[in-house]
């Protein structure tokens, strides 16, 4: 049996915590220490019999920890990056990635010039209803992509601290850009490549949250293609994915949150053909995320989401962003 891919997971709020419990039920990666700048995160750390510490730099300086799992609110992660791949540290970061291109990129650079893998959590790439839409689009039976619709909307927030970072001018500029739409924006990117402009709006509609609570953005692509984005704060879960193609088209229907998946309905409808639907059971797309990051660390395949795409992700993020802020059409850096 191979040996596991020994991690830190740094960050130890809601979603921190979540990983810690995904990254026990694999052999394919172990914890092995914690961090956290709480007196909460110490006292999970003890809870969970996991070997703690107060602050990146410790871990980074232990060679026991192979990879670094990036929980932490997302200003912070480019410097994190590139500390841990300076440290010889593979490195999955949530997303966003960056929140800017001039700082993806230098995370990008650092982690090729160290030779260290580099994953995003961007789990909906490792749905199966996803990964099917994405192999029907390949193989040309949709034909050629000409729009994506998207919605990934949630109320989560609601109960959270008004002071909580997730709800910050700073981490969040566009509302719930940086919580649920950055997910959709990298499926659109994954369909069509590279943004060319963004249009965006952020409203506060229906709830305390100050920052906004109900985005909709439209993105066009180089290649051609449009993407419309919706994402709400202030709703119960709902989460859609569709592609329309020149020769057919699919749609994904979530049922619940990726938190606890409980499993998708996909319809395809192909030209000339009715419209077919099918329930797929639940997935641990969360995991196989982090999974597919462990086998890129120790060198059994790469990770399947092209760096590239990353870069063009977190590029057409910095102009959503512009975009909510000036009520007008933002051209994608690039």
């Amino acid at each position: 049996m191979n040996a596991p891919l020994n991690v830190a997971v740094i960050g130890l709020g809601w979603w921190g915590r979540t990983l810690v419990g995904e990254l026990k039920k694999t052999a394919r990666l172990r914890v092995v220490r914690v961090a956290d700048v709480s007196p909460a995160g110490e006292a999970f750390a003890r809870e969970q019999g996991l070997a703690f510490a107060p602050g990146l730099e410790q871990v980074l300086a232990d060679p026991a920890v192979q990879a670094v799992v990036l929980c932490t609110p997302h200003t912070q992660h480019t410097d994190q990056i590139v500390a841990a791949a300076g440290a010889g540290k593979h490195v999955f970061c949530e997303k966003p990635l960056s929140m800017t291109r001039r700082d993806v990129l230098r995370a990008v650079a650092a982690v090729e010039q160290a030779g260290v893998a580099l994953a995003v959590g961007h789990e909906k790439r490792f749905e199966p209803p996803v990964l099917e839409v994405m192999r029907l689009l390949k193989s040309g039976a949709l034909g050629t992509p000409l729009q994506v619709e998207a919605n990934f909307s949630q109320d989560k927030f609601l109960a959270l601290a008004p002071d909580n970072w997730r709800l910050s001018g700073a981490e969040a500029p566009a509302g719930p850009m940086t919580a649920t739409g950055i997910h959709l924006l990298d499926l659109s990117v994954g369909v069509f490549g590279e943004a060319d402009t963004v249009h965006a709006s952020v409203k506060q509609l229906g709830s305390p949250l100050t920052n906004g609570d109900t985005l909709a953005a439209l993105v066009t692509f180089k290649r051609g293609g449009h993407a419309l984005i919706s994402a709400i704060l202030a709703t119960p879960f709902a989460g859609r994915f569709a592609v329309y193609g020149s020769q057919g088209w699919a749609e994904v229907r979530d049922k619940t949150h990726p938190e606890a998946p409980e499993g998708w309905t996909l319809t395809t409808c192909l030209r000339g053909q009715r419209a077919v639907s099918v329930e797929m059971p639940p997935a641990p797309a969360v995991l196989h995320n982090l999974e597919a990051f462990a086998d890129a660390a120790l060198g059994r395949a790469p990770y399947p989401v092209p760096r590239e795409q990353m870069i063009a992700n977190v590029s057409a993020l910095e102009a959503i962003f512009k975009s909510a802020k000036s009520g007008t059409i933002e051209k994608v850096e690039g």
